[in-house]
């Protein structure tokens, strides 16, 4: 009898191993993304997913001993798609609100992104208050319009004119550049990844202040509170060991 159970076990395990489920074998966990989202997840033109979410999750997540898969979603859908398990994670740019905090869980945010003010590298705009007078732009439709005309600083008045608005802001800095407006406002990770892959640190600066900050954390399913610790403590780990520098080097503008 001892043989016969001794023979079944040893047949379930090989079984088990023919099919690929060793105990070696790196679990996997499929993040949710939209695929337009550069910097921080996209298909580049070899039509491989890059980015920096897409850096900091592969080296968070390994160091965790998971193997990572991407999946486009609508990101419309993005809760729905996480809280029905088609994804385990939405690690793409994702702005900390309490909307979201009520229907995911959220990772302690590792990147903050504000409404950044650029200005010429020679500009003698360094403060919010030296925009009095002067012309500014961002993109029609964003954001940063709401962002600019309810600051505190009442700055909005105080311009020469109406806000320039573009159809993107690649517009806004080519027209900065030719020196047609004095600063614009942009989401600092798209702008700092611009001036990175377009070779222009030399032109551009980023003044300290900004109108405005946006938090951007991992979020995981309710339940998955052990997850989230992990997730974590190795974030914490990448940016005290200096990993989190070089991803953030490789994708973004710094001074």
């Amino acid at each position: 009898m001892k043989k016969l159970l001794f023979l079944l076990l040893a047949a379930v395990t090989l079984a088990a191993c023919g099919n690929g489920a060793t105990a070696d074998t790196p679990k996997t966990i499929t993040i949710g993304m939209d695929e337009t989202f550069a910097p921080m997840g996209f298909l580049d033109d070899n039509n491989e997913v890059v980015g920096f979410d897409v850096d900091l999750a592969k080296e968070t997540l390994s160091r965790l001993g998971y193997e990572v898969e991407f999946q486009s979603i609508d990101w419309a859908m993005k809760e729905t798609e996480l809280n029905t398990n088609n994804i385990d994670l939405i690690w793409n740019g994702y702005a900390v609100t309490p909307e979201r905090a009520e229907k995911v869980l959220l990772s302690e945010p590792y990147l903050s992104a504000t409404q950044a003010i650029f200005v010429l590298k020679d500009s003698p705009i360094q403060t919010k208050s030296d925009l009095a007078g002067k012309v500014l732009s961002t993109q029609q439709s964003s954001s940063s319009i709401d962002k600019i005309k309810e600051d505190a600083s009442g700055i909005y008045e105080k311009l020469s004119g109406e806000l320039v608005l573009y159809p993107s802001n690649n517009n806004s800095f080519m027209d900065l550049e030719a020196g047609r407006v004095d600063a614009i406002v942009v989401g600092s990770t798209y702008g700092r990844y611009y001036v990175k892959e377009a070779g222009k640190e030399a032109v551009f600066r980023v003044l300290e202040e900004d109108f405005g900050e946006d938090k951007m954390a991992v979020a995981l399913r309710k339940e998955d509170t052990e997850l989230k610790k992990e997730i974590d403590a190795t974030i914490k780990e990448i940016k005290a060991d200096g990993t989190y520098d070089d991803i953030y080097d490789k994708w973004f503008f710094s001074e």
